[in-house]
């Protein structure tokens, strides 16, 4: 590194840009340095294009052309982000140096804020800018995760050592003595697909001597999300190096150096890595989450993570707040990689139903099972429901949860002999700075006038609403309603099928049907005589919503469970039956596991036991959990019985939604939108339409004189579709009776979904094409590997290619309109009872749902009067909006 001044006066600031393939954002970066309100003959900008196959270089070297004093170009060869960097570093001559992202743009004053901080502090060692996200899709503007945490209303500058709350790892937006870069021989490392620059600032701190860091809201960095998703933070979790050399070479390595400097990691650095491992937790939890987490990778990941966490101890633990971190994932992290077996401390009674008159009580361990006592009202009682819950990270075990419904009253939980600590929610983290916001709030003189303040306002005629809501005339027509929905916009589903059963059997139950207005299906419902049938977001839905006992749906998409518009109003109070789309055979559990689900309908003995037996993921336990079958099968059984085998004469064939294909999120209705162009573009539209183009397929179909059909996912069905030849007849959801669909199929051709349990609820063949199995499995759709495999337990043969599949379909239609005997013994055994009954299972199970599950312990007269104030106060304190 030049720290001399023999090239002339030394500059104050040099920002070294590493360049690869940003051509179109160049405008906006150069742009943004041209525009600072600061002295440019004080900068020096180093530019280091590293081997763009675009027009970077022309146009790096074209600004270089128009401000030499300014700007230097260097090229080389493609060697990554580290080595160009590192390349720049080498030509730094100023003060202090950045390195700022080409596709990323400073705001006007952002360097005269750093300056006029730094002369007024001359001792600060690192600068950390307030970094701003700005989403290209959208064009939003939002703070960075760590700056609302990190970041206050002014400029701070902070001793991490003493202040340890704070960190601080991308480059980007950081500023370094160049000084002091020198004298460690300070360098990027390539670590992996990300982290070099967490492992740059964390080296130079921990050889800094103190870690003064300045926190500067007033600079402004905005951080760019690319809306084509070629960044490396958005491609880095299928790259086995973020699970292997990203922790043993980052987060170990700097761990280690830290202790070895210090005695201890600071506590400073031991919540960076924590920072940096919580990323791997929500990857974990993410419906849609494709990882190299896999095999070998995995294993190696587990391995580095027992080192890790060795090094993290209870305070750094327990000190870090920079982002939210629920209490499980802090016991995770302290026991879940521990050899010696732990229990909590403390129980928690984090759930109550009135109805039932039952509690749920929770509490972790490792190990094995604890021996246990529960008490309550003075009494040993034995739990209503009870499960052991695995909490897994990356298919690995690291804790147990114990879960138990026990009846209402005062409790005592003993664990191999000792009482646990009795709480009504999960213990908050302890506060290891208190700013002064945080203590005038705990003394504030006047809580209730400052609660009042904040009142949460009602929408426009928003109480006019909810006086007409509690009027004795609404409540005369929705009281205690029983409230039916499939999706917002389409119906003939389980629910719709529910609904028509109780206004014939049930007509004493207050059923009323949802789905937005002038859809095909609500034309159809009115066709058919419902008048029971509310528009969705109509005035009359609002009034019935907020009357409703029960929510019935066989969708739990936000939209249907807590819709927006009736929680400006007030929380849902209702009881929620979640009626499932289909037979579940993936594990979905870290989305189930965040819902609040009353009752919870299963449809084989196989997948009741995936989501109740003892060691699974799900929290849900035989109290949620019933063994019904879903509604919607008492409609195929019955059109399956319509159709003999003669009259069999369709070829189905039912291609799946794909998480990958709408990066966008769901419209307001639930709905994904699909592009056209990249469908049709897509891998998954090639298969499936070298399949539907076949010549075998179409010379089938005319010999033996059936119809081919194509029936795409809803979220097709308006903006794409595939290319399919004149002999093939699109089929839709709402245009057509789905049921009767599987009854007249010769066989059903899908990949993933779970309509084929509907094909095989009435014994028709199917195939399976799953071309894209690898990626399904690594976590590319929604959820991850369950109980059922395709191999061992599907009802028909599994093809991976388009050839493979249309001869599996032809030998299929050939050989019958019967499976396979291997295949009917497997469906026989997936149902062993197809009686007609699942609408009269399913209501019956809403109807106990309210019922008390256990008689009242006895108590005492002498204690009666204590234990209703005991009551009292449980209820006060746990019970929490339904959702």
């Amino acid at each position: 590194m030049t720290l001399t001044d023999a090239q002339g006066s030394r500059p104050r600031f040099s920002i070294v840009s590493a360049a690869y393939n940003v051509e179109r954002y160049l405008d906006d970066f150069i742009g943004s340095i041209e525009g600072q309100e600061f002295a440019l003959d004080q900068v020096e900008v180093i530019v280091v294009d590293d081997g763009s196959t675009d027009g970077t270089l022309s146009a790096l070297q074209a600004w270089q052309e128009r401000s030499p004093d300014l700007v230097r170009v260097v090229s080389q060869p493609n060697e990554g982000v580290a080595s160009a960097r590192n390349a720049g570093l080498s030509q730094v001559r100023g003060e202090w140096v950045t390195f700022t992202d080409p596709d990323d743009v400073l705001d006007p004053r952002f360097l005269a804020e750093v300056d006029a901080f730094l002369s007024k502090r001359p001792e600060t060692v690192m600068v950390a800018t307030n970094r701003m996200v700005f989403d290209e899709t959208t064009g939003e503007l939002t703070p960075h995760t760590l700056t609302r945490s990190l970041m206050t209303s002014a400029s701070r500058l902070r001793n991490l050592d003493y202040d340890s709350g704070h960190f601080h790892g991308h480059v980007a937006s950081a500023f370094f003595r160049s000084d002091l870069v020198e004298e460690q021989s300070l360098r990027f490392v390539a670590v992996g697909p990300s982290f070099e620059d967490g492992l740059f600032c964390c080296e130079y701190l921990l050889h800094a001597g103190e870690p003064l860091v300045a926190f500067l809201p007033a600079a402004v960095y905005r951080y760019r999300v690319r809306g084509d998703g070629t960044s490396q933070l958005e491609q880095r979790w299928t790259n086995p190096g973020m699970f292997t050399a990203v922790p043993e070479q980052g987060y170990l390595a700097l761990l280690r150096d830290g202790a070895e400097r210090h005695g201890r990691p600071p506590t400073w650095l031991q919540g960076m890595v924590i920072y940096e491992l919580s990323w791997y937790l929500r990857t974990n939890e993410r419906m849609t989450a494709p990882t190299a987490a896999h095999g070998e990778t995995v294993a190696r990941f587990h391995e580095l993570m027992a080192q890790i966490c060795a090094l993290l101890d209870q305070n750094g633990i327990d000190a870090y707040a920079a982002t939210p971190v629920s209490t499980l994932w802090r016991e995770m992290l302290r026991h879940g990689y521990s050899e010696e077996p732990w229990r909590s401390a403390y129980a928690v009674v984090d759930k109550l139903d009135p109805d039932q008159r039952l509690m749920r009580v929770t509490y972790r361990y490792t190990g094995g099972p604890p021996e246990e006592v529960f008490s309550v009202q003075g009494l040993r009682v034995e739990p209503a429901h009870q499960k052991i819950r695995d909490v897994r990270f990356f298919d690995r075990t690291l804790l147990h949860e114990r879960i138990v419904w026990l009846p209402l009253g005062t409790l005592r939980v003993t664990v191999d002999g000792r009482d646990l600590e009795l709480r009504t929610e999960e213990p908050s983290p302890a506060h290891h700075r208190l700013t002064p916001a945080m203590i005038k709030k705990a003394h504030d003189p006047h809580p209730h006038a400052q609660d009042r303040s904040r009142g949460k306002e009602l929408p426009r005629g928003g109480g006019a609403v909810l006086r007409l809501a509690r009027s004795r005339l609404v409540r005369r027509y929705f009281g205690d309603a029983w409230v039916l929905i499939d999706r917002v916009f389409n119906a003939d589903d389980s629910a719709e099928h529910l609904f028509r059963y109780l206004r014939t059997h049930r007509r004493g139950i207050n059923a009323w049907f949802v789905i937005e207005k002038g859809t095909p299906d609500y034309r159809r419902l009115r066709r058919d005589g419902y008048h029971r049938v509310v528009p969705h977001g109509s005035l009359a839905w609002k009034l019935l919503m907020l009357n409703a006992q029960h929510l019935i749906s066989s969708h739990i998409d936000e939209v249907v469970v807590r819709p927006k518009a009736i929680r400006e109003l007030a929380e849902p109070g209702w009881r929620f039956t979640f009626l499932q789309h289909g037979v579940m055979k993936d594990d979905l559990s870290t989305w189930f596991n965040r819902k609040d689900i009353d009752l919870f309908v299963t449809s084989t003995p196989a997948e009741w036991e995936s989501v109740v037996a003892d060691h699974t993921t799900y929290r849900l336990t035989t109290r949620e959990v019933k063994l019904t079958g879903l509604p919607r099968f008492d409609r195929v059984l019955e059109e399956g019985n319509r159709f003999p085998p003669e009259k069999r004469d369709l070829i189905l064939i039912a291609p799946t939604w794909r998480q990958w294909l709408s990066d966008a999120q769901p419209t307001q209705g639930g709905r994904h939108v699909v592009d056209r162009e990249e469908l049709e573009s897509s891998q998954y539209a090639r298969e499936w339409t070298a399949v539907l183009n076949s010549p075998e397929l179409r010379d089938l179909a005319e010999r033996l004189g059936l119809t081919i059909g194509l029936l795409m996912h809803p979220n097709f069905q308006t903006t794409g579709r595939l290319d399919t030849p004149r002999h093939v007849r699109p089929l839709t959801f709402e245009g057509e009776n789905v049921q009767e669909l599987f009854a007249r199929a010769r066989v059903l051709v899908t990949d993933y979904s779970s309509m084929f349990f509907n094909a095989a609820y009435i014994e028709r063949p199917i195939v399976y094409f799953q071309f894209d199995r690898e990626r399904i499995e690594t976590g590319w759709h929604l959820g991850r590997h369950g109980y059922f495999d395709y191999d061992r337990d599907g009802f028909g043969p599994v093809t991976l290619t388009a050839d493979e599949a249309v001869e599996a379909i032809v030998k299929t239609v050939e050989a019958g309109p019967e499976p396979e005997p291997m295949y009917l013994d497997r469906i026989r055994e997936a149902f062993p009872e197809r009686d007609g009954r699942c609408c009269e299972r399913v209501a019956d199970a809403i109807v106990a749902s309210t019922r008390p599950a256990a008689p009242a312990v006895r108590r005492p007269l002498l204690v009666e009067r204590a234990a209703r104030r005991a009551q009292h106060l449980v209820r006060g304190a746990i019970r929490r909006p339904r959702r």
